[in-house]
């Protein structure tokens, strides 16, 4: 547990980004019944879809978090440095935060920077672990 207890930031980083994703997950069901969207039939593949932009949201969030488990993981297993580890855990999530509200406001500008935000903050949890290694 004393283990933990250095990366406790990365931990509730953890808890937060499963809360987002269930958010997201309602926010995508309120809007499929509002929309009158029948259950597994494809959504409309457009930006001007409010649905498919939150389907969309929820799926990218989706793709990541294995990478976020892998790294962050990989980092703590390693002993990586504490500070840096809950910050890139940190930046993961509010660049998160930042892709999913960018993207059900249709600010594309803004939801490609924080998916970037958001990317880095994974290479650098990978980076940092990686450094206890060579």
């Amino acid at each position: 547990m004393e283990l933990i207890a250095a990366y406790k930031t990365s931990v509730l980083v953890l808890g937060l980004t499963g809360l987002t994703f269930f958010i997201q997950l309602l926010v995508a069901d309120l809007v499929s019944i509002k929309q009158k969207h029948v259950p597994g039939t494809l959504v409309e593949q457009s930006h001007n879809n409010l649905l498919f932009r939150v389907s969309r949201a929820f799926a990218n969030s989706n793709e990541t978090v294995g990478i976020l488990l892998l790294f962050l993981a990989f980092a703590v297993l390693s002993s990586a440095t504490p500070v840096w580890v809950n910050g890139f855990a940190v930046v993961y999530l509010v660049g998160r935060w930042g892709h999913m509200a960018s993207y059900y406001a249709d600010l594309k500008l803004l939801r490609s920077i924080s998916f970037t935000i958001s990317a880095i903050a994974l290479f650098g949890l990978f980076a940092v672990g990686a450094c206890r290694w060579f």
